[in-house]
C-alpha cells in the first residue's frame, strides 16, 4: 500500500470527526442526488481530516458508491429512467473512469485545481443563462453513437480523475447535446455516475489508496441523503432544481477560490 503510514496515521479517527464527515455525506448524498456536485462537499472534508489527496479520492469514491447506488435504484425502480437506456452508456462511463483513475495515480494532482473551476464556471453559467427548462423542444446536435464513444467516456474519465461535479457534468452534456429534458438528463447521469464510481473505486482498491472505516461511515451518511434525494427529485419544481445546479456550481467555484 503505497500510502500504508497515512492510513495508519488516520487510524485515531476521533467520533467528532466520524460525525463531521457523517454530516456532510447526508448533505453530499441529497445534493448528488439533485443537481450533482457533492463530491465538492466531501472530498474537501476528507482533506481537511488529514487524510493525503490519493487516498481521499480514494475514500471518497467509496462512500460516494453507496449514493449514486441508491438514487440509481430508486430511478430504475421508479421507471423514472429505463435499462435498455443506460446499459451501454453505463458501460462506456465505466471505461472511461477506469482510464481516468490509472491516469491519476502517475499525475500531480495539484494541477487539477486549475482545470476543475474553468469547467465548473462552465456549467454554472449555462444553467444561468438557459431559460426556462424543458420549455421548448432542442435539436440533438451528436449522434447517440457518438455520444456514447466519445463524450460519456471523456466525462467517466474525468471522473476517475478527480470526481466532483460529474453529475452536473452528464447532465449538462444530456441536455446540450442529446436534447433530453432536464429531469431525464438527471436520472440518466445517476445511472452514469454510479457507473463511474465503481470502476473508479475498483482502480483505487487495487492501488490501496482507501479507508474502510472513513468510507463506510461516510457510506451510510450518502444512504439517508440520497434516499432523501430521490423521493425529492420529482417533487421539486424543475426551475428551482436549476437554480440548485448553479447555486452548487458557483458554490464549488468559491470554495475552490478560497482554498
Amino acid at each position: 500500500m503505497k500510502n500504508g503510514g497515512s492510513v495508519l496515521e488516520f487510524a485515531g479517527l476521533t467520533i467528532e470527526i466520524a460525525l463531521f464527515l457523517f454530516t456532510i455525506a447526508i448533505i453530499a448524498g441529497f445534493l448528488d442526488t439533485l443537481a450533482g456536485g457533492g463530491g465538492l462537499l466531501t472530498l474537501p472534508a476528507l482533506m481537511m481530516s488529514g487524510i493525503p489527496p490519493l487516498v481521499a479520492l480514494g475514500t471518497n469514491k467509496l462512500q460516494s458508491c453507496m449514493g449514486t447506488a441508491t438514487a440509481s435504484v430508486m430511478m430504475l425502480r421508479g421507471r423514472r429512467v429505463r435499462w435498455h437506456q443506460v446499459k451501454h452508456l453505463m458501460l462506456s462511463a465505466f471505461i472511461g473512469s477506469a482510464i481516468g483513475t490509472v491516469i491519476i495515480q502517475f499525475v500531480n494532482t495539484e494541477m487539477l485545481t486549475i482545470i476543475i473551476p474553468i469547467v465548473i464556471s462552465i456549467i454554472g453559467i449555462y444553467f444561468l443563462i438557459t431559460p426556462t427548462i424543458d420549455e421548448e423542444d432542442k435539436p440533438v446536435k451528436v449522434s447517440s453513437s457518438h455520444y456514447k464513444r466519445f463524450v460519456v467516456p471523456i466525462i467517466g474519465c474525468y471522473d476517475g480523475i478527480f470526481g466532483p461535479g460529474t453529475g452536473s457534468f452528464f447532465t449538462l452534456a444530456g441536455r446540450a447535446l442529446r436534447a433530453q429534458k432536464f429531469l431525464e438528463a438527471t436520472a440518466i447521469a445517476k445511472t452514469l455516475n454510479f457507473s463511474t464510481n465503481i470502476a473508479s473505486l475498483i482502480v483505487f482498491l487495487f492501488a490501496g489508496q482507501v479507508i474502510w472505516l472513513v468510507g463506510i461511515t461516510m457510506m451510510l451518511g450518502q444512504l439517508i441523503g440520497a434516499w432523501l434525494g430521490s423521493h425529492c427529485l420529482f417533487k421539486i419544481p424543475v426551475n428551482y432544481l436549476r437554480y440548485l445546479v448553479v447555486i452548487m456550481c458557483f458554490g464549488m467555484l468559491a470554495k475552490y477560490m478560497t482554498a
